[in-house]
């Protein structure tokens, strides 16, 4: 791996963690639903327009398809949009950090569910960072923190960890980038329907408002799938994954430093452990392919 594939993986990881800030700013302003659904809507079809630029066609495989509808639905719509409500009551770092155990989660329903082993060090990491979670949500319950707005970001991650297992594969055929694009879209529809039936269109203008959503649509929406195309393209998928080792602190960071939202010391533990935990995981993941 090298220095311009570090700084990719770095860069990504910064603009997927900053995401739940900017998050957490809009879901102040704005019907949450309504807001992610033309935040995708905007960044699918630029992403569909870029994919078309670079010659990528629509013509999918049958499980490429299968993929973004599923993770359309389950990642954009659910996931995401189970995170945006949430945030209306939590905190951007506790929706960063249940959001970072998804590879854990993922981890542990391989080996339940298709009896695929980790070895020992994948193993330490899903204990670790169950630890880790665990310290965590023990911390900010006790502190006041919201159960419903906990809950719905743990259903969210479920969504995404089901979507994740039961696409295993399907995404291969090039297209990645068309593929995305049409996932947004799809998760723009759904939400949408949601938000027409569920919200009532009031929003609280201001530039921080505007600043936000505009971030969100292109930096995290948008660049931060074009890095992670070209960082995949670069050194593959299982070693680009290992980058999500750096979401929890650093979601937590971003979130402090824009938020000014406070972190305890049980909370430092915590995304300390939960860290290591994912560091161990997708080393591990590393170790299985070179195997």
């Amino acid at each position: 791996m090298d220095i311009r594939a570090i700084a990719m993986g770095v860069a990504f990881a910064v603009m997927w963690s900053s995401a739940f800030t900017s998050a957490r700013i809009i879901v102040a302003a704005a019907p949450p639903l309504t807001a992610l659904s033309l935040r995708f809507l905007i960044s699918g079809l630029m992403g569909v327009a870029i994919a078309l630029a670079l010659r990528q066609s629509w013509r999918l495989t049958r499980g490429q398809w299968r993929a973004t509808i599923i993770f359309g639905v389950c990642q954009n719509s659910l996931y995401l949009g189970l995170n945006f409500v949430a945030m209306q009551t939590i905190e951007a770092s506790l929706a960063t950090i249940i959001a970072s155990a998804m590879p854990l989660m993922v981890g542990l329903a391989s080996w339940v569910i298709f009896g695929e082993r980790s070895g020992w060090l994948g193993g330490l990491g899903l204990v670790a960072g169950l630890i880790g979670v665990a310290i965590i949500m023990g911390s900010r319950l006790q502190g006041g923190a919201d159960i419903y707005g906990v809950a719905l970001c743990f259903a969210g991650v479920l969504a995404l960890t089901l979507a994740t297992l039961s696409v295993r594969g399907a995404t291969s055929g090039g297209n990645f980038l068309m593929v995305v694009g049409l996932q947004m879209l799809v998760g723009s529809f759904f939400l949408g329907l949601a938000g027409l039936t569920t919200e009532t269109l009031e929003v609280d203008w201001s530039w921080q408002l505007v600043a936000a959503f505009v971030y969100t649509t292109l930096v995290p929406g948008l660049a931060a799938t074009l890095v992670w195309f070209r960082l995949v393209n670069r050194i593959g998928a299982i070693k680009a994954a290992t980058f999500h080792f750096l979401n929890p602190f650093l979601g937590v960071l971003i979130a402090a430093l824009v938020l000014s939202e406070s972190l305890g010391r049980w909370d430092i533990l915590g995304v300390f452990v939960v860290t290591m935990g994912i560091l161990a995981v997708q080393l591990s993941r590393q170790k299985q392919v070179r195997a």
